[in-house]
Formats: C-alpha cells, structure tokens, sequence
C-alpha cells in the first residue's frame, strides 16, 4: 500500500495534484482521473545511422518545440560522455538551447551526474539557467559516472566517486539556500536565492537519498515494477521536507510508444532495444538503425544476443491508444505517481513525433498545460 502525502500545498515546478479513483470506482466510458497526471519528455539525443551527431542535437531542440505545442510539462535532456551514439554531453548547454527555442514549457536535466562536476559549478550553472529563464528550469540530478576506466579517469573521478552523492547534493542545494556547506565564505552566484526545483534521478538506494534530503524522486525501470514500488514507498515514508520541496514528489519514467496498430508501436521499439543488446555483448551503444535492418537481422542473433534483445524489449508501456490508456492506468493507479517522464527513444523520429502527439490525445495533456 502506498504511503502517498495527502498535503495539497505546491512547489515551483510542481502541478497541482488531482485525488483518482479506481478504474472500477469511474462511471463506464469516462477516462481515468490518472491519465490528467503531468506527462514530461525526456530526449537523450541519440544518433541515428546515417545522420551526423550534430543532426541528433537538432532534433532535441525541434522535438522540445512540438513537445511544447502538445502541451507537455517538462521537457529534459541527459548527460553522457563518450558514448557512440549519445550525442547529449553538455546538458546544461543543451538545455539552454531548448529553453531559448521554446517559451513556456519547463526545461531540465534528467540529469546532470554530480560525480562528475563540482557542486559549486553545477549551482553556477543552473542560476545562470534560471536567471535567464525564470520560472522554467527544473534540476535533475543522478549519481552515475563514466561507464569506462578511461572515461572516469577523463572525467577526474573514479566509481567510488558515486559513495559521494549525497554529500555532494547536500552541498549544491546549500548554495541555493544559503545552508550550511563545505566553503561557507563562498557564494554560488547568480544562484543563491532562487527557487530552482531539484530532482534525484534514483533507483533503489537514490531513493533513500532523496528522501533525506528532501528532494522530488525520478525512478524508472519498469520491468521491476515491485522493486521501484518499494523504493517509492521507502521514500514517501522518509521523507524529510526541505526549503526546496516540502513533500514528497514522485515522478515515474519510462519508455511509452502509441501508434495506430500494436504491430507499428512495437516497431518503434526495435531500434533501441538492438542498441542496448549490442551494447551488452560489444561495449558501446551504436546508432539507432531502422526498424527493418533489425527484423532481417533478428533470425540470426546468437542465443546471448537474443537474450538481451528480448529482455531490451520488455517492461515498456506500447499499443494503440486505449492500450496505452489502459497500461498507464494501472501503473499510475498502482505508483500513485505524480508525474510520468516518458523516456522513448527510436529512430523514426516521425513516428516518434506521431507517438508523442497520440499520447497527448491519451492524456490530454491538461496536467502538464495546467502548471506550466
């Protein structure tokens, strides 16, 4: 059973929430109260075969101006370094880009990885972003580093540097506050004072660590749907309020494709699901390829590379539209969530735009157009 605040006060950044009943409580043929939950973006930039880097850059800043004309919440880019594939290096210059192209949608970072940046940088960093664009940015943060020896060494850090997240969050907020910090003759300029909504990206032990210091959860991998369920409900128990949230907020990402046939929504799937197999069996992410190269490439996976393909393809939320409608009211009956971050990647960016546009319909995107 889920220990959910029932506190309706609100932070910046975060809509007004709405109390759902169960599917079996709603009047036939009406929506789900839980499809009104925020729906946000998430866009790891991804390379496509074919297309040079620069051109998955181009497609993050044109996909958050269609994200914002749907009436998407949020609107997040991620932080990878040395990764074939990732075109996303610089989220917090990414993410002033989207913001410069868009003029109400939220613009975040899902996240900046703090192992990798000092404290003090990174609150610059954000001021800066708030400062310019007031009221809209949202700072994502995630405790991860390189996923090689070399990139962490690259990086000046190492993989204990990720035993320090904690330490090394309480410190950015500080300088936002004005708490208690490591250098305290030293002010984190034009960032101290602003109200920036602070967000851990998390799994099971970020949770914890967001609950103590007081911060929104974004927690995903729904394929363990019981672990994350647990880890959300660690979380709202422990929550400690802080200056920037004053309950718990919990947001919920995954990979959503919606299409007009359930054939067409698996599709959008196959490219990353092949990327993230070949990863597993060759260290590196190559470029998203077609739907197709894979179907004809699919007969001849080795058994281990099948495995992981298949595995890549479970736990995602896909169909038509009242499918998609169905699955997303479980999950959010279930999570009690108050937001979704949808996460999808593909390499049919027009499909990916229709996906994006017939969730919309499913959602209405009335929670993200409320607040934003």
């Amino acid at each position: 059973m889920s220990t959910r605040s029932s506190t309706t006060s609100q932070t910046p950044g975060q809509p007004a929430g709405e109390t759902a009943g169960t599917a079996a409580e709603r009047p036939t043929g009406q929506p789900s109260p839980r499809l009104r939950t925020p729906f946000s973006l998430l866009d790891r930039s991804r390379t496509r075969q074919g297309h040079p880097e620069a051109a998955a850059l181009r497609d993050t800043v044109d996909l958050a101006r269609h994200a914002e004309a749907l009436g998407y919440h949020r609107f997040w880019v991620s932080e990878h370094h040395s990764v074939p594939g990732v075109a996303g290096s610089a989220p917090t210059v990414l993410a002033a880009a989207v913001a410069s192209a868009t003029s109400r949608i939220r613009v975040g970072t899902g996240g900046v990885m703090l192992p990798n940046h000092r404290p003090l940088v990174v609150a610059e960093q954000f001021g800066v972003l708030a400062s310019l664009f007031p009221g809209r940015i949202d700072m994502g943060l995630g405790r991860s580093v390189g996923f090689t020896d070399g990139i962490r060494r690259a990086l000046g850090t190492d993989k204990a540097a990720a035993d320090s997240f904690a330490a090394q969050l309480a410190e950015l907020t500080a300088y936002f506050t004005d708490g208690p910090r490591p250098h305290p003759q030293v002010h984190a300029r034009p960032a101290e004072g602003l109200r920036v909504p602070a967000f851990v990206l998390a799994t099971g032990a970020g949770a914890d660590i967001a609950a103590r210091a007081g911060l929104a959860l974004v927690i995903g991998d729904l394929r363990g749907r019981e672990t994350m369920q647990e880890a959300i409900d660690r979380y709202r128990a422990a929550f400690e309020p802080s200056p920037l949230w004053p309950h718990p907020y919990v947001i919920v990402s995954g990979t959503v494709a919606v299409a007009e046939t359930p054939e067409a929504a698996h599709r959008l799937l196959l490219p990353e699901a092949w990327s993230m197999a070949y990863s597993r069996t060759h260290g590196v992410f190559p470029p998203l390829e077609p739907a197709e190269s894979i179907t004809a490439r699919e007969p001849d996976l080795s058994p281990k590379q099948r495995a992981f393909y298949e595995s890549a393809l479970t736990g995602h939320i896909h169909g038509t539209e009242p499918e998609v409608a169905a699955q997303l009211d479980t999950l959010l009956t279930e999570t009690e969530a108050d937001e979704f971050l949808v996460t999808t990647s593909t390499y049919d960016r027009a499909g990916l735009l229709e996906s994006y546009e017939r969730l919309a319909r499913v959602v209405g995107a009335t929670g993200a157009a409320r607040a934003a």
